[in-house]
């Protein structure tokens, strides 16, 4: 009996990002974004203004996704939307969406974890003879503006979390010091182009000590702070003269923050297959790093595609293929949820 095809609807809404994408097989047919300007006035999302604008794409969204995969809606398999952790108001849009879409095709809905849909987008097929993924289990430094985590990834369905931040997520704190800079919101894009002119040692910000696995990175900022405010203190136009060195040392301290633990937690697992996920993958200093590592210590790296490390549909649609094979549905009555967290 021939196989049939497993077309998902995936459906990300849980921060500024509305996203809908098609998976064929867990081959990806479509990916599309539509992304929020209106914040950056703000210097930070708005929820109120997210949720609006959620809103208002979410149908053209999904559209195009279906136009441009080439299939009509009655042929998809299940739709997969993204619970949370995130933003209430954003949730909800994108899981009331799925919802009723899922309920006038009657086909089953599909739950993902935001986090567990970063972490599984490497298993995002760009061909059916696509081969790159990670074997299980293997290591992920899952890094963005809201979490940093290194997480034992053992299935698609068992991930342990080793280490977490305590305090800041990794891509906060870069926002968060660019905002200091007036660089403007997002900073991470900003600093990472200025870093690449800079020089990483031009200047040394605290590091903190924290006790195994887990992160730290308040400290970080708030002498990123203090060190900004004595040397504008001195001279007014400092900030605009050093520019690219600053933000080549502020990249060059948050990433040994993330790599320290993250050769810690190889070395106790053994485990020397490693991956990096999240918003905050994009960065070119910590996908250096990332190479570097992997020819010093004998790593096997995977570095995702950089459509795939910013909130993404596709990821979502990754981890629906598998629940899907799995026949893990949802219920209709499934609440959304904010914190930051793996079931």
């Amino acid at each position: 009996m021939e196989k049939k095809d497993i077309y998902i609807l995936g459906i990300e809404s849980s921060c500024d990002d509305t996203s809908a994408a098609v998976l064929k097989n867990n081959v990806i047919q479509s990916n599309v974004t539509a992304s929020q300007d209106v914040h950056k006035a703000y210097g930070g999302v708005v929820p109120e203004l997210a949720s609006r604008a959620h809103q208002q794409n979410v149908v053209p969204v999904v559209d195009q996704a279906l136009k441009r995969a080439g299939i009509a809606k009655e042929q998809l398999s299940a739709v997969a939307f993204t619970r949370g952790p995130g933003l209430m108001g954003s949730l909800l849009v994108g899981v009331n969406f799925a919802k009723g879409f899922a309920r006038s095709l009657n086909i089953p809905m599909i739950e993902v974890n935001h986090l567990q849909g970063h972490v599984m987008a490497h298993f995002i097929k760009e061909s059916e003879d696509d081969s790159h993924m990670p074997p299980f289990p293997f290591i992920c430094l899952l890094v963005s503006g809201g979490n940093s985590q290194i997480v034992k990834v053992n299935a698609y369905n068992d991930m342990e979390v080793l280490g977490q931040t305590i305090d800041d997520a990794a891509g906060e704190a870069i926002d968060k010091c660019s905002k200091v800079m007036g660089l403007g919101y997002p900073g991470g894009p900003v600093i990472d182009r200025l870093a690449r002119q800079g020089n990483p040692l031009a200047y040394k910000f605290a590091e903190p000590n924290v006790a195994g696995f887990d992160y730290s990175f308040s400290g970080l900022k708030t002498s990123f702070l203090y060190n900004m405010r004595k040397w504008v203190q001195d001279d007014p136009d400092f900030i605009e003269h050093h520019k690219e060195d600053i933000a080549a040392s502020l990249e060059h301290a948050i990433v040994d923050i993330l790599m320290k633990k993250l050769r810690m937690a190889v070395k106790q697992t053994g485990i020397r297959h490693v991956a990096v996920a999240g918003g905050v993958s994009a960065n070119n200093g910590l996908r250096n790093a990332f190479r570097d590592h992997a020819g010093r210590y004998g790593w096997t790296i995977y570095i995702p595609k950089f459509s795939y490390t910013t909130d993404n549909a596709a990821m979502i649609a990754c981890v629906g293929t598998f629940k899907y094979r799995d026949g893990d549905f949802t219920q209709m009555d499934i609440p959304v949820f904010s914190k930051v967290t793996f079931e």
